[in-house]
């Protein structure tokens, strides 16, 4: 026999991840975040690994709760992020990864789509941003931050790698935004997702 209900497997694991954080720094709210990075990844480092910074989580739940365009750098985080629960908001997704303008800027510019994605976001408007796969994502975005073109009023930057993924969020650690990363080579759009997915949580129920 084996638990077969979703709901049931999902809070046994929740109640397993509780027992094995212990005693954290941080936050209730907090905790429900990292639990459901936790969960995605079955990787418990990200209870030491995480850093909320500038009152993210406050921010990020009355950016939600307002409404608008949330950028991800890839479909994949789109794609992870809970439609039925993002339906209950007045807050849309939108990546450019495939946008034929940023296809050519790419290639003139000589640098990644990810990172001229975040050029069309701000050209957009776009002040919500989620950035799960790319480093040059983050860096272009502290660039164009640096230029006063936008004012972000959250980050979630989490990518994954081992060329430029610690450094960039290093250096998103920075900057007075509010903001939500993790130390070191760890993340991915699955992370990216789960952290939105925690939050839309909060605001709309489970």
């Amino acid at each position: 026999m084996y638990v077969k209900k979703p709901m049931e497997i999902e809070k046994k694991s929740m109640e397993i991840i509780e027992e094995i954080m212990g005693d954290t720094y941080f936050s209730e709210e907090e905790k429900l975040v990292v639990k459901r990075m936790i969960h995605t990844t079955g990787d418990f480092d990200y209870r030491k690994i995480a850093v909320f910074q500038n009152d993210f989580l406050n921010t990020a739940v009355k950016g939600i709760k307002a409404g608008g365009t949330i950028f991800t750098d890839t479909k994949m985080v789109a794609a992870g992020i809970n439609k039925t629960a993002l339906s209950k908001t007045s807050c849309q997704l939108k990546y450019f990864i495939d946008d034929k303008k940023v296809v050519e800027l790419s290639k003139t510019l000589g640098t990644t789509r990810s990172a001229c994605s975040i050029d069309i976001a701000v050209s957009e408007g776009i002040d919500m941003f989620v950035i799960g796969n790319a480093p040059t994502a983050i860096f272009r975005l502290l660039e164009v931050i640096d230029e006063g073109k936008v004012n972000p009023k959250f980050v979630v930057g989490v990518p994954v790698g081992f060329v430029g993924a610690a450094e960039s969020k290093e250096s998103l650690r920075k900057y007075a935004i509010p903001s939500i990363s993790t130390v070191g080579t760890k993340g991915g759009s699955n992370v990216a997702a789960s952290i939105i997915n925690a939050i839309l949580y909060m605001v709309v129920g489970r």
